[in-house]
């Protein structure tokens, strides 16, 4: 009998438990079915894909046999069981970078000593939320429409001239730590799951900005929002050619 189904299933599931092993930092002789289930508040796939695993680790031992120090395969998996444990593996050990997902996406940008009514009509022209500072060439901070507006709201309640405020204020002078914070930071090794990890973990922030190194100072490669969702969904379903 042929077991190269079982040789190819093997593989997988090895790839997979030391991925798990080096994520939760467990020692070697850790249950695989455990190690699952404490990976899932780790790992946005694991989560995905608990069910799958933990039937996998019990089929593990029932393809294999062990005699001696040689492991003997007494049971074959079909193609379809192969084909998704590999897919897992993938997804698990190789996930796609978000910069592929994304390798051309305009950010909205304004420059520190420009005046703030440069960033209000930059608003109104890319419809977008969030524009990013730029200070000779690299990211000094953000700006948020709805931080903006509140900006204007505060000298207008005060019976200030808003439209002088606008004018002579700088956009490198209102940007705001507190407001920073409400933004994730990564480096370009980032992935799409890291992507949507940090949504999930953090629900209060605005975006995901990637960076070279995830750094304030550096040129932002990409600005992500809740919006992209659907752009990496369609991407996943056609990486490795199977539905997300």
């Amino acid at each position: 009998m042929e077991y190269a189904n079982a040789a190819k299933f093997l593989r997988s599931y090895n790839k997979i438990e030391s991925q798990l092993k080096m994520l939760y930092s467990m020692k070697p002789t850790q249950n695989f079915t455990d190690l699952v289930k404490r990976c899932t508040d780790l790992n946005i796939t694991v989560r995905r894909y608990e069910n799958e695993l933990v039937d996998y680790g019990k089929l593990r031992n029932a393809i294999v046999h062990h005699t001696g120090e040689r492991e003997l395969f007494i049971a074959n998996p079909s193609d379809d069981v192969v084909e998704n444990i590999e897919y897992i593996e993938r997804q698990l050990c190789d996930p796609p970078a978000v910069t592929e997902a994304f390798k051309v996406k305009k950010t909205s940008i304004v420059y520190a000593d420009k005046p703030l009514l440069t960033a209000v009509q930059t608003f109104a022209e890319s419809e977008k939320k969030t524009l990013v500072v730029y200070d000779h060439g690299t990211m000094k901070g953000v700006l948020n429409s709805y931080y903006v507006f509140r900006l204007i709201a505060e000298r207008a309640a005060a019976g200030e001239d808003v439209t002088a405020y606008l004018r002579e204020t700088k956009c490198g002078e209102v940007l705001s730590d507190a407001l920073l914070d409400r933004y994730c930071l990564m480096d370009k090794t980032a992935t799409v799951f890291d992507v949507f990890a940090a949504f999930e973990r953090r629900k209060d922030i605005y975006a995901v900005i990637v960076t070279e190194n995830g750094k304030i100072g550096e040129k932002v490669l990409l600005l992500l929002t809740p919006s992209d969702f659907p752009v990496i969904n369609r991407y996943l379903e056609t990486f490795n050619a199977k539905a997300y």
